[in-house]
């Protein structure tokens, strides 16, 4: 996003809110974890995006950009990403990993941005979609390997990499939002998106949700809210509003780096909360994508010229 970076030193309470951030962000897929253990995967987006929605929809104001821009984006990023992310987990996707996988969105968003912004591939971002193809195999070779057992499935790994690449999508979205409107309210704007996915999540439940378990949500036991409440306001609202802050405050270079710590989270705490396991050629999958993202976010100072 393009803000005006006001300093360059990081108070305590910057990094506070940096630190708070990655751990929202990485502790946000065990608790979509707890969530579809009652729900379905479309209920849960519902309701996510109806708890992000409400309360603050009453008191901000809509966007001042076209409203095609508000839709594309709920689509895209609503629907798409975490539809397909919640999808994921519920078929074949542990917490750990995924938090690891959905970070591959940064190489799609350059490929997009490549082929339909017309931007400049660099060597580092190159080296690095090597690095990143490489962890990918590393996935999935884990399937080929004799007795194979694990959480993960194929269908689980895919559908995990579609929401990686709807999140690209909706990258660009922004992008283009941000041209159309150059007092571009970053709050505003993500609180009126989060309208978009509701009834489009109700609908695919109603089209597609077994229907004994169209009602379950209605004996989901205290946890599970919980768990809703925590994506909708915690990782959807306040973990936007304070990396926002912390944009607005400092130089992108500055802040971006701090994400790296959102895979070392989202894997701490699925196995320390959750149990999960992680086996050989998942380990050099994620050190492969961690270095590609090290790469492309560092490797310019080496590797692309002056």
């Amino acid at each position: 996003m393009t803000t005006s970076a006001t300093t360059s030193r990081f108070s305590n309470r910057d990094l506070l809110s940096a630190l708070l951030v990655i751990v929202i962000w990485g502790t946000n897929f065990v608790a979509m974890k707890v969530g579809l253990r009652n729900l379905t995967p479309f209920q849960l987006g519902a309701a996510r995006y109806l708890f992000a929605v409400l309360p603050l929809i009453l008191f901000i104001k809509p966007p001042k950009l076209p409203a095609k821009w508000v839709i594309a984006y709920g689509l895209s990023q609503g629907v798409g990403q975490f539809g397909f992310l919640f999808l994921s987990l519920k078929v074949g996707m542990s917490a750990s990993l995924a938090s690891v996988i959905l970070q591959t969105q940064v190489f799609f968003t350059a490929i997009f941005g490549f082929m339909l912004l017309h931007e400049r591939a660099s060597r580092a971002l190159l080296a690095g979609l090597a690095l990143a193809a490489l962890g990918l195999g590393c996935f999935a070779m884990n399937f080929f390997e004799t007795g194979h057992v694990s959480d993960i499935t194929p269908a689980g790994f895919a559908l995990c990499l579609t929401g990686a690449a709807l999140w690209a999508t909706s990258n660009i979205v922004v992008r283009g939002a941000q041209t159309a409107s150059p007092g571009f309210d970053v709050v505003s704007f993500m609180v009126w998106c989060s309208l978009v996915p509701i009834v489009p999540f109700i609908l695919l439940s109603l089209a597609f949700d077994d229907p004994a378990t169209r009602w379950q949500w209605t004996g989901a036991p205290f946890a599970t809210w919980i768990a809703v409440a925590y994506l909708g306001w915690m990782a959807n609202i306040l973990g936007y509003a304070m990396w926002t802050r912390l944009l607005k405050r400092h130089p992108v270079n500055r802040v971006a780096p701090f994400s790296l710590g959102v895979p070392v989270a989202g894997i701490s705490s699925g196995m320390l909360i959750l149990g999960d396991t992680i086996n050989g050629w998942q380990w050099s999958g994620i050190a492969l994508i961690v270095a590609a993202l090290v790469c492309t976010m560092f490797g310019g100072r080496w590797l692309d010229p002056k």
